[in-house]
């Protein structure tokens, strides 16, 4: 037998299993439809989305599998599986930092899937009066960056707010030079957000000193701006080129090429215990010696890991502040609820953001 006539008999056989996998994708798809009915008879505001029984379907296929399909697709395949499928249940709407092809814009697709209904607004704030009318299910939004810090503006946001952190992504953020140009030489301008620009500064200090820096608002309204501009570059996501049909001059122009921002998950409804969860709280302590020493405690003889703490000002009174606490462990937990009431006597208040899945 030939190569060529070998070369046959594969693709036919792909195509054969092609075929079952699209019958056996419409026969799953009637389970979950059936689920969601069964979900709107039990409780009118249910949410569809269920990340914990995501993450269980991926771990369990993960385990299963013995190659040679890589382990690393298993993830993203089952995501767009799982986000059609949603979509035949209800729209599920999110809305987050756009315009489209910003990293936040790429977070909320690593989350919910192409599926999903997607709405870009101009601002953090934006983003939380979107869920919190009702306009959105769900809100994504960047809470910090592993090269430039935390995103203040978001944790103010919780001060008033009332929604709950539904869930975390952790978005790896490679950032590209791109432009109608053919060279870097060409370029006279260059455009993005200030953290990309902080993020690439030793690049950008090294091989453009003079070329003129300006920042936007966002990463994807650079690339924008470049359409018209062909004199101009931007730094960006490869999400932007392609949308904006812009080249990629310098790939990966990041000074740490371990580069990663934090997405937060925002929603009405809390997320179910998964067995690897996460809890965010907010807090003031009193003003006194060891306050915060005091506080931290409950968390050391209670046996619970702290992941991270941060400080704010409260803006309500002056030199008064307030703390963002992150640990391991859900809140419907025994040692976490016992942790919490503990430190309810120890503080000025106290505020749960929310329990949710750790990023895997």
């Amino acid at each position: 037998m030939s190569e060529q006539q070998h070369i046959e008999i594969s693709r036919q056989e792909i195509d054969r299993l092609d075929d079952e996998i699209l019958r056996l994708l419409n026969e799953r798809s009637h389970h979950v439809i059936a689920i969601g009915k069964a979900k709107r008879q039990a409780d009118p505001n249910a949410l569809l989305h269920t990340p914990g029984r995501e993450a269980a379907i991926v771990d369990r296929l993960t385990k299963l599998n013995t190659g040679p399909f890589p382990n690393d697709a298993i993830r993203p395949v089952y995501r767009e599986i799982m986000s059609a499928s949603l979509s035949l249940e209800g729209i599920q709407t999110v809305a987050y930092l756009g315009p489209p092809a910003t990293f936040t814009h790429l977070a909320a697709l690593g989350k919910f899937g192409q599926s999903a209904d997607y709405v870009p607004v101009s601002g953090i704030k934006e983003v939380f009066d979107e869920v919190e009318r009702g306009r959105a299910l769900y809100g994504v939004v960047p809470i910090e960056n592993s090269t430039e810090g935390v995103v203040n503006y978001t944790l103010d946001m919780f001060i008033d707010s009332n929604l709950i952190i539904y869930g975390e992504v952790l978005q790896e953020v490679s950032h590209h030079l791109m432009s109608k140009a053919n060279t870097v030489d060409s370029v006279k301008t260059i455009y993005s957000h200030p953290h990309a620009l902080a993020q690439c500064r030793n690049w950008l200090e090294s091989h453009v000193p003079n070329v003129a820096i300006r920042e936007t608002p966002s990463t994807a309204s650079a690339a924008e701006k470049c359409v018209a501009e062909t004199d101009s570059a931007a730094i960006a996501s490869e999400l932007a080129a392609q949308m904006y049909g812009l080249k990629i001059l310098k790939s990966r122009i990041e000074d740490n090429i371990n580069n990663f921002t934090r997405f937060l998950v925002l929603c009405k409804h809390a997320s179910d215990p998964t067995g690897k969860d996460k809890t965010s709280i907010m807090l003031s302590v009193k003003d006194k010696a060891g306050a915060l020493y005091d506080l931290l405690r409950p968390f050391a003889s209670n046996g619970i890991n702290m992941t991270k703490i941060e400080s704010r000002p409260s803006r309500r009174k002056a030199w008064e502040y307030i703390f963002f606490v992150d640990v391991e462990g859900h809140m419907n937990e025994d040692r976490i609820r016992r942790t919490l009431d503990e430190i309810k006597l120890r503080c000025l208040f106290l505020k749960i953001l929310g329990s949710y899945p750790m990023h895997s």
